[in-house]
């Protein structure tokens, strides 16, 4: 018996490049919209035909203003996959909500206006794709009907788009022409495009590999909770990467302790091994002295020990970062006090800008490299005063300050 899997995708491009109507034409073309959801869009619409647009900009200002404002999650299925959709607003003061869509997806849709090509908030959308390290882009070429659906067109912006990937370090992207108000390509091949023999959006999202993580991964488990039966203790939490096995030899961090895994339960039964991302209670076979926020590893490939935290970064919030402030900075179940030591040159940081940084720690974190973890290479930046998350950051190991 096959299995579902999941895929996890956002979407991004300028203002009135058509996301919103992709992603109503993409529900509503794959029956993934209720009938009563269906009829108050006709109701709300003032056209003869429904504005798709409507099933995914559904706070109030967002109708007023014709625009997408928070990022609006999406789920729906086919026959052959599950789907978690981040649908991100497009205007660049709304920057940090794409990156909080794209932060967790194995797929970025960059649409761009057929009639306007690769514009500075494309761009933009590619350098945060780039810098989230997205497994996957598809570069969604929109409204390819108010271009007569030419072939040249299609071809010119996905050359240029090419350049701007080999600039970025995007390792690849799929092109694909559409036209989300016609329905040309989304979910049905286009018959007014011959000429493209790729497939259809909901085609490749189908296809498109999901990734799984690889059991040979470095082996990272932040623990959450620490347990007491009696004289024992069990620590509780998630495996972020990799595979933990009864016998096997683990480290903790900071302390730098070492023990033997003695027990595993999973969902209070016991089980020899477990793999990420299984949230599992560990039991080790030395008392040793591990609390929230350490780390257990396994292997010879340690993370990095340090105080010194190099990062690319989005900021944000609405208050400024500056060099100097005194935050705190919280990795995977860690939370510890840093200060502000460099900002790449400039002198404060604000919202929605990117950027490079350099923080001092209180206390050693264990990090791994951004682009070799997603989930222990990132962190949040956070307002002491108030708890208020203040940066995102994703962890350069051996960058320069």
């Amino acid at each position: 018996m096959s299995t579902v899997d999941t895929l996890r995708l956002a979407t991004a491009g300028s203002v009135d490049d058509g996301k919103s109507t992709l992603v109503g034409r993409l529900l509503h073309d794959s029956k993934s919209v209720l009938t009563d959801q269906l009829e108050a869009v006709e109701r709300a619409s003032r056209g003869e035909t429904p504005d798709l647009a409507l099933l995914t900009d559904g706070l109030r200002a967002e109708r007023e203003q014709g625009i997408t404002i928070d990022v609006a999650y999406r789920y729906f299925a086919t026959p052959r996959r599950r789907f978690i959709l981040a649908d991100t607003p497009g205007h660049v003061q709304y920057t940090r909500n794409m990156v909080t869509g794209a932060s967790t997806a194995e797929l970025t849709v960059i649409l761009v206006d057929a009639r306007n090509g690769v514009v500075e908030q494309t761009r933009r959308h590619a350098a945060i794709a780039a810098l989230l390290r997205v497994p996957h882009v598809v570069l969604a070429v929109n409204k390819m009907d108010l271009v007569g659906y030419e072939e040249k067109v299609f071809e010119y912006i996905g050359e240029e788009f090419a350049g701007l990937a080999a600039e970025l370090g995007l390792p690849s992207f799929t092109p694909v022409p559409v036209s989300a108000l016609a329905g040309d390509n989304v979910v049905e091949r286009s018959a007014h495009m011959d000429w493209y023999r790729g497939p259809a959006l909901l085609e490749h999202l189908e296809t498109v590999p999901v990734a799984v993580e690889p059991v040979a991964a470095p082996a990272r488990f932040p623990v959450q909770y620490v347990i007491r039966h009696g004289e024992e203790r069990h620590y509780a939490g998630q495996i972020v990467s990799g595979a933990l096995r009864v016998g096997d030899r683990v480290t903790v961090h900071p302390s730098g302790e070492t023990s033997q895994i003695a027990g595993i339960d999973v969902l209070g039964t016991a089980a020899d091994a477990a793999y990420a991302p299984r949230s599992v209670s560990l039991r080790l076979a030395d008392q040793r002295d591990v609390s929230r926020g350490d780390m257990i590893t396994a292997g010879v490939d340690a993370p990095t020990l340090t105080q010194d935290v190099r990062a690319d970064v989005c900021h944000l919030a609405d208050r400024p970062l500056r060099v100097g402030d005194r935050v705190l900075l919280r990795h995977t179940t860690r939370t510890v006090q840093a200060i502000v030591r460099d900002l790449g040159g400039a002198e404060a940081l604000a919202a929605n800008d990117l950027g490079r940084i350099t923080l001092r720690t209180a206390e050693p974190l264990p990090l791994d490299d951004y682009a070799a973890s997603r989930r222990t290479g990132a962190f949040l930046v956070i307002d002491p005063a108030d708890g208020a998350t203040l940066t995102a950051g994703m962890v350069t190991l051996g960058s320069p300050a």
